[in-house]
């Protein structure tokens, strides 16, 4: 059996976290709410809303059905410019550069 939606969501999360090089904090912060909220989210002790979703995948500049189709769709979606440089460290900040894409 195949991952359910929401476990998809939370995995498509993660893996966007990770190859962006951003924090639960930095998500919370883009989407408005707090770290807490998102690490409860990505728990599964709460659920990630469509509006959520919505919001999740603009900030990463991706479609909702990227976002929801599950990490690997997901990631091989996110623009370049919002990658992790290879070999920064996931804590460290992005170029100025590259966050003017938001």
């Amino acid at each position: 059996m195949g991952m359910t939606l929401e476990e998809r969501m939370r995995s498509a999360v993660a893996a966007l976290l990770h190859a962006a090089g951003e924090s639960q904090t930095d998500l919370a912060a883009a989407l408005g709410v707090s770290q807490a909220q998102v690490s409860r989210r990505q728990s599964g002790a709460a659920a990630w809303s469509l509006a959520d979703c919505d919001a999740v995948a603009a900030h990463y500049g991706i479609t909702a059905h990227d976002l929801l189709a599950g990490p690997t769709r997901a990631v091989e979606a996110l623009p370049a410019q919002r990658r992790r440089a290879p070999g920064r460290p996931a804590t460290e900040a992005r170029p100025a550069a590259a966050q003017e894409v938001l």
